[in-house]
């Protein structure tokens, strides 16, 4: 491997990792944002990479150091000069008149007081680890998950730091559950933040997570959310291929829910969509209402699908048609959706308050995509996603041709007002 990333033999450096790491050519296209056929033509050797920015990518996505391949210290790497040697306590001195700081325990006062620390696990724990994760998620859907990052990502290392130790089987497939949740939430945050290396990391974490356990139905759950994440990539063909294969994981478990095979096919009509197929979008649109149709009281439902509600699946189809540019369709049905939204979910009712005022102005409807627009900007305030704000920055350059018209000019106001510095600039093409 050394001297594969000397001489950038990235034919050599792909082969290596799938032999040795088990990071096949596909998840190496993912994780390095690559094309598989590109990958595939590097490996053949019919291709080389030269352009810095293509190999810094597959240092972050590989996680090769970057001195490895003349690159200068990437981000997730630990800082230059930091060692750890053996050697005798120093005491520690203050500077005279400096006043002394309470501090938090850190890493070697965890160590020590985890020695001392009840370890025996009971259901009643794995319950209330469940709790904190539905907590989490009602949290992340108020106020955005940036702020709740830290403390999931503890959370997650205290859960895999259990699974180190030797448990019962129940107990050991109930933390794997829980590290595979907490791993998908966080990759979740990054998603919402845009920060779409992160978050595919995170949401690869969770899939082998729950490979372990063979838990496919939450497999298809990660894999929906990847498939999200690629139609906001604008990779529309891999964004198909993962929600094929989510659906392919749901269809191996017997059982599954009417109602996640109602949010997988929405996930493929997004993906139809994004590519542009209007009647493979219409008969994903279809299906989706099909299997809602057969939702019935009692149905054992994972908590993860909970969300995908009656003015979710509206507010989707109205999306998907939006995606497709079929405003007349979509107006009706993301304003009814919004109409019965929860007043708590502001980042739902910002992001599909924008799609509104969206095909509202495809319909020339200036004045009332405006107003629409101003709606969505109080919810948009109460939550930290930057995506919610890449919507607003995409409406904001679509007013460019109307930006003198009195309800643009009254937007461009209230956009300043209530988000300063978030959306800034006049409206680009």
């Amino acid at each position: 491997m050394i001297g594969a990333c000397r001489a950038r033999d990235f034919g050599c450096i792909f082969k290596l990792v799938k032999a040795r790491a088990g990071i096949y050519p596909s998840m190496i296209a993912r994780r390095c944002d690559l094309t598989p056929s590109r990958v595939g033509e590097v490996i053949a050797g019919r291709r080389q990479l030269l352009h810095m920015d293509v190999i810094e990518r597959i240092s972050d996505g590989l996680h090769i150091p970057g001195h490895m391949l003349g690159l200068a210290r990437r981000a997730w790497e630990a800082p230059a000069g930091l060692t750890v040697t053996p050697r005798e306590p120093a005491e520690e001195r203050i500077p005279p008149d400096e006043p002394l700081v309470a501090a938090l325990p850190g890493a070697d006062v965890d160590s020590v007081l985890a020695l001392t620390a009840e370890r025996d696990l009971s259901p009643s724990t794995l319950d209330a680890l469940h709790s904190s994760i539905a907590d989490y998620w009602r949290r992340d859907d108020e106020h955005g998950g940036e702020t709740l990052r830290p403390a999931v990502v503890g959370q997650l290392r205290y859960v895999v730091d259990l699974l180190k130790e030797q448990r019962p089987a129940p107990f050991r497939d109930g933390l794997h559950s829980i590290a595979a949740e907490l791993a998908r939430l966080t990759g979740w945050t990054y998603f919402d933040a845009r920060q779409y290396n992160q978050a595919r990391a995170y949401f690869t974490e969770s899939l082998a997570l729950a490979k372990t356990i063979g838990d496919h139905t939450f497999m298809a759950n990660v894999l929906a959310c990847m498939s999200l994440q690629a139609t906001y990539q604008d990779k529309p063909g891999d964004a198909l291929a993962l929600v094929s294969a989510a659906q392919d994981q749901a269809r191996a478990v017997l059982g599954t829910t009417p109602r996640v095979l109602a949010m997988l096919a929405m996930r493929e009509a997004f993906a139809h969509a994004t590519l542009g197929d209007q009647d493979a979008t219409h008969t994903a649109i279809s299906e989706a209402h099909t299997h809602f149709g057969r939702i019935t009281t009692g149905d054992p439902d994972p908590a993860w699908v909970a969300y995908f509600n009656e003015p979710k699946l509206i507010a989707d189809t109205g999306i998907a048609h939006g995606r497709l540019g079929e405003a007349a369709l979509a107006e009706p049905l993301i304003a009814d959706a919004l109409r019965r939204e929860d007043q708590a979910s502001h980042r739902g009712r910002a992001f599909h308050a924008v799609w509104l005022a969206r095909t509202q102005l495809q319909r020339g409807k200036l004045d009332e995509a405006c107003h629409t627009a101003m709606d969505a900007l109080v919810p948009a305030a109460a939550v930290s996603s930057q995506r919610v704000v890449g919507h607003l920055r995409e409406f904001h350059a679509q007013l460019e041709p109307f930006r003198r018209e009195p309800a643009a000019v009254a937007y461009e106001a209230r956009l300043r007002d209530v988000l300063p510095g978030r959306v800034s600039g006049s409206p680009r093409p």
